[in-house]
C-alpha cells in the first residue's frame, strides 16, 4: 500500500491495518526510526503500572528513613 504525505506531513493508516491493531480514533502511536524507516505502534499504555504500588506504604517508608539519618 501506498499513500502521500499531505501538505501538513500527514499520512493515512489505510483502515485495514488499523482494523489488524485495533487502532481507534484518538488512541497514540509512537514513531520510530530503524535506519531509513519510520515504525508506527499503538503507543505503550502509561496506565499498565497504575494502582501497583497501592498497598505499599511508601510514604511511611520515606519518613522512617528521613528519621533514621543522622542529623
Amino acid at each position: 500500500m501506498t499513500h502521500r504525505v499531505g501538505p501538513k506531513g500527514q499520512v493515512v493508516i489505510p483502515k485495514a491495518l488499523r482494523d489488524l491493531i485495533d487502532l481507534k480514533p484518538g488512541d497514540e502511536v509512537e514513531f520510530e526510526l530503524e535506519g531509513a524507516t519510520v515504525r508506527v505502534a499503538p503507543a505503550r499504555s502509561r496506565l499498565t503500572l497504575r494502582g501497583v504500588l497501592a498497598e505499599h506504604d511508601l510514604v511511611g517508608a520515606l519518613e522512617a528513613d528521613r528519621r533514621s539519618e543522622p542529623r
